[in-house]
Parts: structure tokens; sequence; C-alpha cells
């Protein structure tokens, strides 16, 4: 069974958009560690799922020559890896290697873990999260604390009825002062 991975910066207020749906503040702390995670992290293969805000954040950056400039590898495996938007209000996806699936997210996700393969990961879209998280599909949750406080913005949980009891896997600290956190479900 494939596993499902939720990947995703966070504020240490607990937000991982601001109220604007801002998501820049996750990308200024980079130095050659963080770099060099980034990087290793893009390329480990599997499949990337999206909502469809997220989708259009990545689209308008990733397929760019500025991103190849900036980060060729990241750059690469966004834009070949296979991926899936979820949306009811897409017509049709125009990124390389881009499925649309605009109906029953969460039994498309339950056939795609049983089918053979990589993993999925999902990366913002704190909807598709929240959802899936609500059907018990995710696997293991990934989340990189930014030491930055926001004051207001969305967090990926919202919707969620009840506790999610979660066991830490393992952590790492970052010398740019983000730290990993890894759960799964406990």
């Amino acid at each position: 069974m494939r596993k499902l991975v939720v990947f995703n910066n966070i504020t240490l207020d607990g937000y991982f958009t601001d109220s604007n749906s801002d998501m820049s503040w996750a990308h200024k702390n980079a130095d050659d560690e963080w770099n060099k995670f980034t990087a290793e992290n893009a390329s480990g293969g599997g499949v990337l799922l999206f909502g469809r805000k997220t989708y259009d954040l990545m689209v308008s950056f990733w397929p760019t020559k500025q991103a190849y400039e900036m980060m060729p590898t990241v750059a690469d495996g966004m834009n070949n890896l296979p991926k899936v938007v979820f949306s009811r209000t897409m017509d049709k996806a125009t990124w390389n290697n881009t499925k649309l699936v605009k109906d029953n997210i969460a039994e498309e996700v339950r056939k795609m873990k049983s089918e053979p393969g990589d993993g999925m990961v999902i990366m913002g879209s704190g909807t598709i999260v929240s959802q899936l998280t609500e059907a018990h599909l995710i696997d293991e949750y990934q989340f990189i604390v930014h030491p930055l406080v926001l004051g207001s913005g969305r967090t990926l949980f919202e919707g969620v009825g009840g506790k999610l009891p979660l066991k830490r896997t393992s952590s790492r600290t970052f010398k740019n002062g983000n730290v990993l956190l890894n759960y799964e479900p406990a």
C-alpha cells in the first residue's frame, strides 16, 4: 500500500498561510544546509497532490526560467514528477504530468493508496489536508516549523472535528532556525 505524507511549512503559531493566502515567508530562511535538504527532498520521487490554490501557486513558479536558475534540482522534480490536483472549479490542468480530480477526493486517494507505486505527498493544500485527515487517509505528517509568528492565517486542520492523537517519529533542527517534526497517527 502506498504511503500518503503531508509536507508543510507552518509558523510557531500554527499557520501554513497568512490571512492573505501568502506563503512566501516559508522561503526566506535559505542557507546551504536548508538548500541541500530541499534539493534532496525534491528528488525523492512519488506523486505530488495539491488543492487548486496550491496548484496555482506552484504552476506559476516551478516551470519558469527563474525557478530553474534558483533551484534547478527542485524545479526538475516539481515539473517532472506526477501530480494530482483536486478542484471542483478547474476545467483542465495544464502543468506537465498533472491529473485533475473534480469529485470524491477521499475515494480517489483511497484508490491511489491501494495501487502499486511510489508514495504520495501533499504540499500546502489545507482544505485537502483537513478532508483527508478526517477520512483517516494520511500516514505521516511532516512539518517544517519556522521561527515566525504571523498572528493570523489558516491552519491545516480547519474543519477537523475531534482530536487527532499523533506520535512524533523524528525531528531535525536546522541552523536557520527551522525544525522538521515528523508525526504518525497514534
